[in-house]
């Protein structure tokens, strides 16, 4: 609803959206959908956001996703999949700018989102997995890697809000989906994967305030992440 709300703002703006509109193809709780998501609405880019069943995957979306996965990008008969290359897509084309103009930084960054990818990756097995070993093993290697995001957080001694201070930058993007996983898990698990991390936990507050952070998903994406997890019944419910 509020991503609706929003795209009739953008038009009502007089933007001119017919030769260039965008639709960006989702699942309701992909968290690559929303990294998509948060660039477009940072960047006040109208778009339409049309909201497939992965599980029951339309002809026509499996002729143009190569993948089978979300997000897909169409714009002007051109098509993008790959969270990555739709962002970056985005940055080059639509300001303001997201990432920094260092090139080392820059880079830097990047690599920060892929580590960001690798803990979305593990987060899987905490959603869904049925081995309680298994589910410890992803479990430590979380708090490992948060343990590492938070010294390099740290390391500069000028944190805040975001990941490298005060604007919101791609990498900020890439974690806001990660985050808010835990924003549900927490309210129903003893779990607290960033608990003694203070940067951690004032970054995700900060990103879970952000207005494209909010309108990224659906109203219900709590309600509708907390029935995927009951309907899954692995591990993380049991315990709760």
């Amino acid at each position: 609803m509020q991503l609706h709300i929003y795209e009739r703002k953008m038009m009502n703006s007089k933007i001119d959206v017919s030769a260039n509109a965008i639709k960006l193809i989702s699942f309701d709780l992909c968290p690559y959908v929303q990294r998509a998501a948060i660039v477009l609405l940072e960047k006040n880019v109208p778009f339409e956001r049309i909201t497939i069943d992965l599980a029951n995957k339309p002809e026509w979306f499996k002729k143009i996703s190569p993948l089978g996965k979300v997000p897909v990008l169409q714009q002007a008969g051109n098509v993008l999949f790959e969270s990555t290359v739709i962002v970056e897509y985005l940055e080059e084309v639509y300001g303001p700018a997201l990432h920094p103009a260092d090139p080392m930084t820059k880079a830097r960054q990047r690599a920060w989102m892929e580590f960001g990818s690798s803990m979305l990756a593990d987060l899987w097995v905490i959603e869904t997995g049925q081995d309680p070993e298994a589910f410890e093993i992803k479990r430590k290697l979380l708090r490992s890697k948060a343990e590492q995001l938070e010294i390099e957080l740290s390391a500069s001694g000028q944190f805040g809000p975001y990941f490298a201070g005060p604007h919101f930058s791609i990498v900020d993007a890439v974690y806001a989906p990660f985050f808010r996983y835990f924003n549900t898990i927490e309210m129903i698990s003893s779990m607290r994967l960033f608990e003694g991390l203070p940067h951690i936990e004032a970054w995700r507050t900060h990103l879970s305030q952000r207005p494209s952070v909010q309108q990224a998903v659906v109203a219900d994406y709590s309600d509708r992440l907390l029935a995927f997890l009951r309907k899954h019944n692995g591990v993380l419910m049991r315990n709760s």
